[in-house]
């Protein structure tokens, strides 16, 4: 049995809302070596500085800095932007790599569907001992011969830099970005960079919004609200990744996790699902449909059977028995709207993830669970159920985590990748 979704019809809360994590005393600016190693442990000072900053001068990349996740549905790119470049290096850089940063860092959008995060953007971080913004940039997978011809007409290949690339569009279409745009990627696997970019985010944001967050009280829906988390010892956590489908990860340290399981029916299929039962077209769309329905309308439910709660067995009667089970009915199908089907969509993806993600955790024998991927972003609807689920059917054992970056961690593995590889 699950969830209806009616009862959590708050509004959104914006991630940028999140109140301020406190620094850990402990932190240093990471370096390449914290990087790859995603932590914030301070460095045996029995070097001197000086050899340490040629050390490093010798071992980093060129600009620019890129890493890429190239997902089913969406590609998520991150962009470190240097901001102590010297007047040496200023007269040095050629036009290519001023025409670039100029580009990703004067606009917010790019063509119809690109889009940089500025909200999630992180300012004066330090990697491989320069200082810079990282930017988060997301555009549809299908808009990636834009991308490559993009990068084609401002000469990108002729600044030999390494792209590292991760997701199975990395794979997938290889072939089109050396004959397009003459780019050779770097390709990783995404479980890696996925946990590796979680770690290291959580570990670099240590100013402004709280990285991680959770929603306390979630089975009072009067009083639920969104509280920062510490997530300084976080193992053993759960790491569900809804994207297209849904992987889950057992996390044991930063070197020892598995996928445990996973299921096709992610936002991918919620986003199709909508498209073909509303005639909607884009994310956005399906969600402000599904913030307006209502769900009970389309789904069977335990009162529907039982006229009330099931008690032997502790259900109520406002759980879900059936998903659509209400659509068997012609009189009940033509009584629905759009919106109380794309709600019963969110609903259902919502439900089942949660359904697999918790016995996940029992198996496992771990209390805490990190939801990460696209789905959530701006999806607070499917986030307070998942809380809600998490928290009420493990009675209160199981605490539901997320995370302000969302989708963004397989490109910020990628671009750790790039800057020491492991």
């Amino acid at each position: 049995m699950a969830f209806n979704g009616h009862q959590r019809d708050d509004d959104p809360l914006h991630s940028d809302e999140t109140p301020p994590k406190q620094p850990r005393s402990s932190a240093e600016p990471p370096d390449c070596e914290a990087a790859a190693r995603a932590t914030s442990d301070r460095r045996s000072s029995n070097s001197t500085p000086r050899l340490r900053r040629d050390s490093v001068k010798k071992t980093r990349p060129p600009f620019p800095w890129f890493g890429m996740d190239i997902g089913g549905t969406l590609v998520k790119l991150v962009y470190f932007e240097p901001k102590d470049i010297t007047t040496e290096e200023e007269q040095e850089e050629v036009e290519n790599l001023k025409s670039i940063r100029r580009y990703l860092t004067s606009n917010t959008a790019y063509g119809k569907t690109g889009v940089r995060d500025v909200h999630l953007e992180l300012s004066d971080l330090t990697l491989c001992g320069r200082t810079g913004n990282l930017h988060f940039i997301r555009f549809p997978t299908h808009d990636l011969p834009a991308f490559l011809q993009m990068g084609r007409s401002k000469h990108f290949s002729s600044l030999h830099t390494t792209l590292c690339a991760t997701g199975g569009g990395a794979y997938k279409f290889e072939a089109d970005f050396r004959t397009t745009a003459d780019l050779q990627l770097h390709k990783l696997d995404e479980l890696d960079c996925l946990v590796r970019g979680v770690l290291y985010i959580d570990s670099a944001a240590s100013g402004g919004p709280s990285e991680c967050y959770y929603f306390e009280n979630p089975t009072e829906p009067e009083r639920c609200v969104q509280r920062p988390y510490a997530l300084e010892n976080p193992y053993p956590l759960l790491l569900v990744n809804i994207g297209s489908g849904v992987s889950i990860l057992a996390v044991y340290s930063q070197d020892n996790y598995k996928r445990v399981t996973g299921t096709s029916l992610g936002g991918g299929t919620f986003l199709g699902l909508c498209c073909l039962l509303t005639g909607c077209s884009t994310f956005e769309e399906a969600l402000q449909m599904a913030s307006q329905g209502d769900s009970t309308r389309v789904d069977k439910l335990v009162r529907d059977i039982y006229g009330g709660d099931y008690d032997r067995f502790g259900l109520p009667g406002w759980a879900v028995a059936s998903s659509f089970g209400n659509m068997m009915s012609k009189e009940k199908r033509d009584s629905v709207s759009k919106e109380d089907l794309a709600r019963a969509t969110l609903v259902t993806i919502t439900n089942n993830i949660g359904s697999i993600t918790r016995m996940c955790a029992l198996n496992e024998n771990i209390q805490r669970v990190v939801f990460v991927g696209n789905f959530l972003r701006v999806n607070t609807l499917s986030m307070k159920l998942l809380s809600y689920a998490m928290d009420y059917w493990s009675r209160g054992q199981l605490k539901a985590l997320f995370l302000r970056h969302e989708g963004y961690f397989g490109a910020v593995g990628a671009l750790l990748e790039l800057l020491h590889p492991s």
